[in-house]
């Protein structure tokens, strides 16, 4: 909800921003508070059948990264209409302080993907020693640069993912991640196997992420120098959940004005 607000205050237009939900089963109140809240919002609601995938999720570092619908971006292109030609894929733990209409006006030139690339991050941690090891898994990345980029903020050509059959090729290495280990960290590894090095680079400010702190003990971070347009509490750590304990971080006032259910406990005087 509080991404929702964000992306519709900062929208020059925001009559022409159409929201696909993903969930994993109808929820009642979720639905009836969005319309509620939102009474004029362009919205549809889709279904990601968890039996998709489950089959295919191996343990990783933190279990909330293991749950289904952390994989329902690889299922994007194929759950939404057909006659969606472009989308913009949101985790629900950000806030966006620009507009959205920016983002969406990228120029993808020939790739299915743009995202902010972080060419500055050690690669080789993304994978276990026993893929690097291997004779054959390296030279996936054989006439590539490679370079990290975050799945929570992704701007894909649906029509090019479906014809390139992306999908299948992110399930691929999701199976040989279940025969041998390669990677910890969810769905990012496969996203980074299949396309790390063919992407369109966005400006890093689409992407401020990791507020949420490290994927184990989630301790707060600072923001990044430059300017920003998107506020992402990747990590462990969730904005909502240390107002709520009290023990908020500093970037977290940030994400606050957007809580819609915020309430007097709400203080950062305390």
């Amino acid at each position: 909800m509080a991404a929702v607000l964000s992306i519709l205050q900062h929208s020059t237009c925001p009559e022409n921003v159409v929201f696909h939900f993903l969930w994993v089963r109808h929820e009642t109140e979720v639905y009836s508070n969005i319309k509620s809240t939102f009474p004029y919002l362009n919205f549809k609601v889709y279904r990601f059948d968890s039996s998709r995938v489950r089959g295919l999720i191996s343990k990783s570092v933190r279990q909330a990264l293991d749950q289904p619908l952390n994989y329902a971006r690889v299922y994007l292109a194929e759950i939404i209409p057909a006659e969606v030609k472009r989308v913009i894929y949101l985790d629900s733990d950000l806030v966006m302080v620009d507009d959205v209409g920016k983002l969406w006006g990228v120029d993808l030139e020939d790739k299915v993907l743009a995202a902010p690339e972080y060419c500055h991050a050690n690669f080789t941690n993304y994978f276990t020693e026993a893929f690097w090891a291997d004779p054959e898994l390296p030279r996936i990345f054989q006439g590539r640069d490679p370079c990290y980029f975050n799945t929570g903020v992704m701007v894909v050509d649906a029509d090019r993912w479906r014809r390139g059959n992306y999908t299948q090729k992110v399930e691929e290495w999701m199976a040989v991640q279940k025969q041998k280990r390669i990677y910890r960290l969810g769905s990012l590894p496969p996203f980074l196997l299949v396309l790390a090095g063919n992407i369109k680079a966005v400006d890093h400010r689409w992407n401020q992420h990791g507020l949420g702190g490290d994927n184990i003990e989630g301790k707060c971070r600072s923001l990044h120098p430059g300017p920003i347009s998107l506020l992402h509490w990747s990590g462990k750590g969730k904005p909502w959940l240390r107002l709520d304990s009290r023990k908020p971080c500093n970037v977290d006032h940030l994400w606050a004005p957007y809580d819609l259910y915020r309430s007097s406990k709400h203080s950062f005087e305390d």
